[in-house]
């Protein structure tokens, strides 16, 4: 039997999590949204890419709206099949994101009038490496697919609107120094006390908050990882520190790196790019996010963290994540998402979109 998207987004979102679909394994879930598409929302152009299933509306609307979601999960954890418990859905993707998934897939077949044009994208491989993320492949390969006034990806979000993301950029920052015997540590260049000077920097460091179309985004310079040493009785010669910067939407990534030289300046100490991401600016003040503001009644957030978000922002298209869902949840071996919170969301969006 195959999913029903007229069901209720409780019972659709425990049969998506019932089809198992780790990353790289989502031909089935694939084929069942496909299939059901087809079947029960014949007001959309239904294709396929890859493992991913795209759906869009010709109505001619003034705006159009995405809906976008990942299928995949990671894998499982003795945690399938679903069940419900305490108000509350159980199993491995409820939170994370198959009840996101659910809830747009129930609204495709459940509005057949919308007051915007929609496009519906559920895609594969996001919980994987970068490269792999059937988002980039769809933009690489159907880049008119991805054309819409705003965005919305169903990540756990609690419910609120958590607009735009954070940029990040990890560098490691070495020292050099000479070798010697600890006994006679004079004849020797400590490179590991010359990383004290940069945990100095960044213990002192006062990270910015930024307000942006009322989203607050708050900085951050963080030590995440320390290398160094040969032997308890050798002076290194070499040591380094990882260093993560999550910085506002306003900066781009050339500018978080130069911020990044300018805070240890002066210091005898070598810099080096590891991992960048952008941020995305959340873009509220355009109408179609500013009307979907106003149907949350105004909760809106920033977002903390990066996601795909990011993708669209770099593609001129204001986007936020906004689905059912405790962020701090998925992945785990209890995963769960709150029976109202899917209620919640489609309700929400529901009113949004007609």
């Amino acid at each position: 039997m195959g999913l029903d998207l007229h069901a209720d987004p409780i019972a659709l979102t425990a049969a998506l999590v019932d089809i198992p679909s780790e990353s790289r394994h989502e031909q089935r879930i694939a084929d069942e949204i496909e299939a059901a598409l087809r079947a029960q929302a014949p007001w959309f152009e239904v294709i396929r890419n890859g493992d991913a299933v795209l759906a869009r509306t010709h109505l001619g609307r003034p705006s159009r709206v995405m809906l976008a979601g990942h299928i995949d999960t990671v894998p499982a954890a003795d945690n399938l099949p679903s069940h419900i418990a305490n108000g509350e859905l159980w199993g491995c993707g409820t939170s994370d994101m198959k009840s996101g998934d659910a809830v747009f897939l129930h609204l495709a077949a459940t509005i057949a009038e919308p007051s915007h044009d929609l496009t519906l994208v559920m895609y594969d491989c996001e919980e994987i490496e970068s490269s792999a993320n059937g988002l980039g492949r769809i933009e690489r390969e159907l880049p008119d697919w991805l054309q819409a006034d705003v965005a919305i990806l169903g990540e756990p979000s609690g419910g609120f609107i958590e607009a735009g993301c954070q940029g990040t950029i990890r560098v490691v920052v070495g020292a050099t120094g000479t070798r010697a015997h600890s006994a006679r540590s004079w004849l020797g260049d400590n490179a590991i006390h010359k990383l004290g000077a940069v945990l100095d920097r960044l213990t002192a460091y006062e990270p910015r908050s930024v307000d942006i179309d009322g989203c607050v985004y708050r900085e951050g310079l963080s030590a995440v990882r320390i290398d160094g040493g040969i032997a308890g009785n050798v002076i290194p010669d070499a040591a380094a520190v990882t260093v993560n910067f999550r910085f506002a939407p306003d900066r781009s990534v050339e500018q978080a790196v130069a911020h990044v030289h300018e805070v240890f300046d002066g210091l005898d100490v070598t810099i080096d790019l590891t991992d960048a991401a952008a941020g995305a600016l959340p873009g509220l003040a355009k109408p179609a996010a500013a009307a979907l503001v106003a149907a949350a009644g105004g909760q809106v957030r920033a977002k903390y963290g990066w996601t795909d978000v990011s993708r669209f922002a770099a593609l001129g298209i204001p986007a936020v994540n906004y689905g059912p869902g405790d962020p701090n949840l998925a992945h785990k071996v209890d995963e769960r998402v709150e029976i109202a919170q899917i209620n919640a969301v489609t309700d929400m969006l529901r009113h949004y979109l007609t």
